[in-house]
């Protein structure tokens, strides 16, 4: 029987279960898959306990920010090979896409009337807490949240941490007595009654057709979201191709990851967008590269230092993987669980907000609106290819998201008009925006995470400086500008 350790279980209410209900009810809203999910296992081993069928809800609204047929899409190809996948169980998986605004208003608590317990996904970014805190009040029987997001349960962390560095040492502090933790990664064989949905749900919220949907593109149309946004052809949702993501980066280019900031090296692992979703776990890529290096925990250093080299005893190619995927991943997930103004200016250290002030009113060479920026249509070739990347796949080489967002706050009127540009471009456009990595990213443009660097300079202050100039003497990119810049014919095609 699946097994969710307590630490990674919090309640919202203080409702007991209702054992007259007629099954358990998995909201699934963030960890968007079948396996290696301990929200999952949470609601499994609840089902087993209680003696009851359990119910997967997966659904999809269309009023959330930013909702898109890139984003939608995307969600909904996860979708169908959630169908798949719980097909080979007898637990009900339940998929609804809000055809138009408001039509699933209702659901969930139709749902949870007759459900003994309800297990969502303890996710603490963009609408997902404030929607919980909203069900919580429509919920009358037990509602738990868990934290299935990375290695290191989110509640275990004793504050919010500032500095890479400060993080990396508690973790290797801290992390050996949960790296044993994993979730199941397989419920075929899981034990459970068959379930059996109220049919006025299934009267007034009908299932979707999800698996005949996602053959085109076409059903997107009648959905009431932002079609400008449009879907990306060679990248796509679910588990499946998250799955073969990991095993083309484990076998081509893990050894070579320490060329992940060449943009034309192809080095990255790409995961990013799966991740976000939640159609694949951390613990499952964990998994794969212990396996794949041949590591176990014997190899720990056992040293806490801090230092970004040599704890995991693998070489530097799987070390800095494992550092980008566990310490800096994670330092974003501490922030936004503890800290609700993460997505705020005012969160930003206070030197680093009274350094931008001092030079907010300095003269800026350039200066474009953000209709320019989105547009791609600044003098900056580099830049342009950057954010063309970005608008036509839904990506953005990592590096050059550094210096996408240090041109945008040297572009801007004001360092607050930078932040929000950069916010609403990226969550627009990025497969994996809306994410705590998207705002560790985009805040640590303007200090978070950082320390004051000089000389002091205009409009940066003391801010961390970048250039294309220097960029482009660090890194390759001819070929990246080659194969991103913008045409007048794209950029006519997309905006006019």
């Amino acid at each position: 029987m699946p097994n969710c350790p307590t630490h990674r279980i919090r309640t919202l209410n203080d409702a007991e279960p209702n054992t007259a209900g007629d099954y358990v009810l998995y909201w699934m809203v963030a960890f968007r898959r079948g396996n290696w999910n301990f929200s999952l296992d949470r609601a499994v081993e609840l089902a087993q306990q209680l003696n009851k069928p359990l119910v997967v809800l997966e659904a999809i609204r269309c009023d959330y920010e930013w909702a898109s047929d890139r984003l939608h899409h995307f969600a909904i190809q996860g979708m169908r090979d959630n169908i798949r996948r719980f097909a080979e169980t007898n637990i009900r998986y339940y998929c609804y896409v809000e055809p138009r605004k408001g039509a699933g208003k209702g659901l969930l608590k139709s749902l949870a009337e007759n459900a003994a317990v309800v297990v969502s996904d303890d996710y603490p970014c963009f609408f997902l807490p404030s929607q919980h805190r909203a069900a919580a009040r429509q919920i009358g029987c037990r509602f738990e949240l868990v934290d299935s997001n990375g290695m290191l349960p989110m509640q275990v962390a004793d504050k919010t941490y500032l500095r890479a560095y400060d993080l990396r040492r508690f973790l290797q502090k801290t992390l050996p007595d949960y790296l044993d933790e994993r979730p199941d990664d397989d419920l075929a064989d899981v034990d459970l009654r068959d379930a059996q949905l109220p049919q006025a749900v299934l009267d007034n919220w009908p299932e979707s057709p999800v698996e005949s949907w996602v053959e085109s593109t076409a059903y997107l149309a009648e959905l009431p979201i932002d079609h400008s946004v449009p879907a990306v052809d060679d990248i796509v949702g679910g588990e499946v191709a998250a799955r073969k993501q990991l095993d083309t980066f484990i076998k081509s280019r893990l050894n070579r990851y320490s060329e992940r900031n060449q943009p034309e090296a192809d080095a990255a692992s790409g995961l990013s967008p799966w991740l976000h979703f939640g159609h694949i776990s951390t613990h499952e890529v964990f998994a794969a590269v212990a396996d794949a290096t041949g590591w176990n925990p014997t190899k720990l250093s056992g040293k806490a230092n801090g230092s970004s080299k040599g704890w995991w005893g693998l070489d530097e190619d799987a070390e800095g993987f494992l550092d980008e995927l566990i310490t800096w991943r994670e330092l974003g997930f501490n922030m936004c669980s503890r800290e609700r103004d993460y997505a705020d200016y005012e969160s930003l250290p206070d030197w680093a907000q009274e350094s931008l002030a001092e030079h907010a009113s300095d003269k800026r060479e350039h200066e474009y609106t953000r209709e320019e920026f989105e547009q791609a249509k600044t003098q900056d070739e580099l830049w342009n290819a950057a954010q063309w990347q970005l608008v036509s796949t839904g990506r953005l080489h990592n590096y050059l998201r550094m210096l996408w967002g240090k041109k945008i706050l040297e572009w801007s009127p004001t360092p607050q008009s930078a932040l929000e540009t950069m916010l609403q471009l990226n969550n627009k456009y990025a497969i994996d925006g809306r994410d705590p990595n998207s705002y560790s990213g985009i805040f640590w443009v303007l200090g978070r995470y950082d320390r004051p660097w000089g000389p002091e300079r205009e409009v940066y202050g003391k801010i961390r400086y970048m250039s294309s100039d220097n960029t482009a003497r660090k890194v390759r990119v001819k070929g990246y500008i080659e194969k991103y810049s913008p045409t007048k014919a794209e950029q006519q095609r997309l905006f006019d």
